[in-house]
């Protein structure tokens, strides 16, 4: 019996390291977006290359999103393979805005963990659609449909409506891409309105599911007030408004600038605007001037990218800093994993990796056992320089570790009880000297999940 417990723990020792994966996985796509109400997956393209054996590996993941490929990937040794992996929610989604979610890739006797983040929006939000001024002496007005994130919509039914004018198209829009139009104005039809701004209406129809989008058209007034609008330079962008009055009358204007709330720290203004609005995170600026005959009111609006961008070098440069002069001197990782008992026993491998960062003395390595739980004495790496069996301690003790330098602990423990539901085991300790101080460095808590239905968990935290 003795000798069928050492040939189970060599094997469990040896196994793990045969059979693992060992994949490099590059993400070729980019803004991956899930659009709610499109019954689409998001789909990220990945380009995997097999660093180990030849394996058939399978993706899946726990968190309510059905994955695909179905079945298994075949991959040989060194090939590498283009996959397309999608994810689907299963049921209703409460996240919006940018996502971070952890799939899943099974090999045989080993798996691998991988990140992916995408951007969760309604299919009502994915739409922005707007229009030129009217201009009562042109026949003729733009109106433009942009896509706002990277999704590439195909056979794309579109009725545009306003008080001015119906439209319909069918056509493809390419992610982050603008379409625009030219539509034809007859003045019989607005002749009676009056200026303002007006709603416009966009319909939208992708494979039988429809959403609406809506703009605004702006009819102006017309009394020989000449509008003149420049946009230059892109690290200081200026934009420069100008309404000069070619009439005989005071005309009352109003001028409307808007800005994000990022923009606006760095915007200056020339005269300063009359009325500040703030609305989520858009900020309206206002001027409301009376212009007299032959006057011109000229608005200069000017933002300097250059601040935010000395903003982020300063702080990249302090975070580097802080980083340099704090770095770890020893990383310790801790983890569990379930070994199979031949009595039948409940039984875990604890496995503890220390890694020196820089180089250390008269290292002192404490764990300490749970509850209920018993040891077996049989280590793996270096053996306990004492075992504190009343205290339920584990020391080891290393005179020196060379920067660098990393050391594999592992041992097992045992109960007779069963465990369901989530085992947890606290974090080791290590006391060392560095440059003749004395220091500490604490490890993850691992824990251990049995569900009811028989499917272990493992990880730390």
């Amino acid at each position: 019996m003795k000798k069928e417990i050492i040939l189970l723990v060599i094997a469990l020792l040896i196994i793990p390291s045969v059979f693992a994966v060992n994949l490099k996985i590059e993400k070729q796509s980019s803004n991956e977006v899930l659009i709610i109400g499109l019954n689409q997956p998001v789909v990220f393209d990945l380009k995997i290359t097999n660093l180990g054996a030849a394996d058939n590996l399978e993706f899946y993941n726990l968190l309510g999103f059905e994955t695909y490929p179905k079945g298994t990937v075949s991959i040989g040794a060194g090939e590498t393979k283009d996959v397309q992996l999608k994810l689907s929610p299963i049921g209703e989604v409460a996240s919006r805005g940018f996502y971070t979610m952890e799939y899943r890739i099974r090999g045989v006797g080993a798996e691998q963990k991988q990140e992916v983040t995408f951007r969760i929006i309604d299919f009502k939000d994915v739409f922005e659609i707007g229009a030129d001024s009217i201009n009562p002496d042109s026949s003729s007005i733009n109106i433009y449909i942009a896509n706002k994130v990277n999704y590439n919509f195909e056979d794309m039914k579109v009725k545009f409506s306003s008080s001015f004018f119906n439209l319909e198209k069918k056509f493809s829009l390419g992610g982050n891409k603008k379409q625009t139009f030219e539509v034809d104005l007859n003045s019989d039809d607005f002749n009676k309105l009056i200026a303002g701004f007006y709603t416009l209406t966009a319909d939208v129809e992708v494979d039988g599911k429809k959403t609406t989008a809506e703009g605004t058209i702006e009819f102006p007034e017309s009394n020989l007030v000449i509008s003149s609008h420049k946009d230059y330079g892109l690290v200081v962008n200026t934009q420069v408004i100008e309404k000069a009055n070619q009439g005989n009358v005071v005309v009352e204007s109003e001028t409307l600038i808007k800005k994000n709330i990022i923009s606006r720290l760095f915007t200056s203004f020339s005269p300063e605007p009359d009325v500040v609005e703030k609305n989520g995170f858009r900020v309206t600026y206002t001027w409301n001037q009376n212009i007299k005959p032959g006057e011109t009111l000229k608005i200069s609006v000017k933002t300097n990218w250059l601040f935010p961008v000395l903003i982020i070098l300063f702080v990249i440069a302090i975070v580097v800093f802080v980083k340099k002069y704090t770095k770890t001197n020893l990383e310790i990782k801790k983890r569990i994993s379930f070994v199979h008992a031949k009595g039948g026993e409940f039984a875990l491998k604890v496995s503890i990796v220390l890694h020196a960062k820089r180089y250390i003395e008269r290292v002192n390595v404490l764990d300490r056992l749970p509850p209920l739980a018993k040891l077996y004495n049989k280590f793996g790496g270096d053996y306990p320089a004492r075992i504190d069996e009343k205290n339920r301690k584990l020391e080891w003790s290393f005179e020196k570790l060379e920067a660098g330098e990393t050391r594999m602990l592992s041992y097992i423990i045992y109960s007779k009880i069963g465990v369901l539901g989530r085992f947890a085991l606290p974090p080791t300790t290590a006391i060392f000297e560095r440059e003749g101080q004395l220091r500490d460095a604490v490890s993850n808590r691992a824990f251990f999940v049995t569900e009811q239905k028989g499917e272990r968990v493992e990880g730390g935290y």
